[in-house]
């Protein structure tokens, strides 16, 4: 799970056990173990660039249309 990123849900579920309880297992490990955690290797780094661009880009998409809702809803009424 921390390892392979699954899930802390179906995990938990594989296992029996609370979901809430896992949570508080995995952030007391990540707690103890900061630092720890192995680099990003250039392929995650490039897909975390993507990923960060196309949040900014749906976000303007959405402010736009929320601006632009406001327009085309007062044609409407």
């Amino acid at each position: 799970m921390i390892e392979t990123s699954r899930p802390i849900v179906g995990v938990a579920r594989e296992l029996g056990i609370a979901e809430g309880t896992l949570g508080s297992w995995v952030s007391a490990y990540r707690k103890a173990h900061a630092g720890e955690e192995p680099a990003l290797t250039t392929s995650e780094r490039a897909r975390l660039r993507e990923l960060e661009k196309e949040n900014r880009d749906l976000r303007a998409k959405v402010e736009f249309l929320g601006k632009a809702s406001a327009f085309f809803a007062r044609e409407y009424r």
